[in-house]
């Protein structure tokens, strides 16, 4: 396959289909060494309409620049140049916007081809029509991709390529059993205390790898309104050993915040639920949404944990480093989840440099997981064996808040296994050996046995 002639027929294909852009400069156009600051630009969203991503919930409301809350942040070159080659007329108040972003995400090959120099692989993808997992890239998250480096890390874990087409033995749709586990729609019960409530379908942004590629993007599909939720709820209130609920999706933090205020306070209400969980790549994918509105509200419902999705130390940027400040201030304790994933994480130099960013932004790494078994993943998957040496590579060369727990989601449906490196080296009459991160021996006299 030819790849200019390849790309230059998705582009003509796409835009026979869609309406004229802003996008006025080719990929080649792109100067990553620019330095200069962007031009301040008029706000032009008044009388604009957002459409709600829950319209049985919500009715659809105006919005303009008086009524927006904007917060001023700091961005990369990369981005600043990025907004000023590919968005010349959109001002500083839309981008800033996360319903702008979401109304203008990447979600064709044309659109994508804008930005990116296509490789051959991501456009086999790209033009498959098997109904897979969608394509979707906020304009903020698309100006941190390398536009000619199919192999960035960032850019291959939003961007399709063809490997992602080949089912390999092992992988299944859904290889922890969710469905197996759920007494009403949208609500996973496998733990005795906890449920994981899946509030939505819709991300701003999709991995590639996503373990629930099955469901998301596909709200024609599936009822996420009131109704669906009232039976999760109901489900929640009738049974008393749930104290933990882990609010996921798709993302939770692309409601509207009236939507999202609903779900917290009905679940704030039932007595025997001690613990709310929100689990989000927004802060990293979209910061936008992480206003000050949002955090005051947020905040109204403590105890109130947050985990988030990061994957490589690119993704913390100015515009996510503000994101986790707002959230931290507002006294959600922070949590990091990252999936291992073959050449774009899996090493212990990348994990360590992300791990100790994290800290300075109030993060703490939660998790690291193997990457799930699902349908056409296994160009993402690493040996186990990797996880265990960047542990290995962790523990004891920096903090031990910088260490995560290396877990498999067992498939079938057998929950979170944590794994380490194997530190205990056996016994010698009543002590046990143990070895160190530096391999060296030592003895601890086990007499209380």
């Amino acid at each position: 396959m030819e790849t200019n002639d390849s790309l230059s027929s998705v582009t003509a294909t796409a835009e026979a289909q869609e309406p004229p852009s802003t996008l006025l400069f080719t990929v080649e156009e792109i100067d990553e060494s620019d330095t200069e600051e962007p031009p301040p630009s008029e706000g032009a969203v008044s009388g604009a309409r957002y459409p709600q991503l829950f319209p049985s919930l919500f009715k659809e409301k105006e919005f303009s620049d008086k009524t927006i809350s904007i917060h001023k942040q700091a961005s990369t070159i990369k981005t600043r140049s990025f907004r000023r080659l590919y968005y010349p007329n959109v001002s500083m108040v839309q981008w800033n916007d996360w319903r702008w972003q979401i109304q203008n995400r990447i979600c064709t090959a044309g659109q994508l081809s804008r930005f990116l120099k296509l490789s051959d692989g991501e456009i086999q993808a790209l033009t498959y029509a098997g109904g897979g997992l969608p394509l979707s890239i906020t304009p903020y998250y698309a100006s941190l991709l390398k536009a000619k480096n199919p192999d960035h890390p960032l850019r291959r874990s939003v961007v399709p390529v063809v490997n992602e087409l080949y089912r390999s033995e092992g992988e299944s749709d859904d290889p922890l059993h969710e469905e197996n586990d759920s007494p009403v729609p949208g609500l996973v019960h496998r733990y005795p205390d906890r449920v994981l409530f899946l509030a939505t379908d819709f991300c701003s942004t999709y991995c590639r790898y996503c373990t629930r590629s099955r469901m998301v993007g596909r709200s024609s599909d599936r009822d996420y309104g009131k109704s669906h939720w009232e039976a999760a709820i109901a489900y929640i209130e009738a049974t008393a050993s749930v104290r933990d609920v882990l609010i996921s999706g798709g993302d939770p933090l692309t409601l509207p915040d009236e939507a999202l205020e609903w779900l917290l306070s009905r679940l704030r209400r039932i007595p025997h639920v001690e613990i709310i969980r929100i689990g989000t790549k927004v802060p990293v994918v979209l910061p936008q949404r992480i206003t000050m509105k949002l955090a005051n509200m947020l905040k109204r419902y403590h105890p109130l944990w947050m985990n988030i999705h990061f994957t490589h130390p690119e993704e913390i940027t100015p515009e996510t480093e503000n994101a986790c400040s707002r959230l931290a201030n507002a006294g959600i304790p922070l949590g990091s989840q990252t999936v291992l994933l073959r050449g774009v994480n899996d090493d212990v130099t990348v994990l360590k440099d992300l791990y100790q960013r994290l800290l300075t932004c109030r993060v703490r790494p939660y998790y690291l997981y193997q990457c799930d078994p699902i349908s056409g993943s296994s160009h993402f998957r690493t040996p186990v064996e990797k996880g265990l040496e960047i542990i290995e590579g962790l523990r004891g060369h920096t903090t031990g808040f910088a260490v995560p727990q290396y877990v498999i989601d067992a498939p079938g449906g057998g929950g979170k296994i944590p794994l380490l490196p194997d530190y205990f080296q056996g016994r010698h009459g009543s002590d046990i050996i143990l070895r160190n991160y530096e391999q060296r021996r030592f003895s601890y006299p086990d007499t209380a046995v």
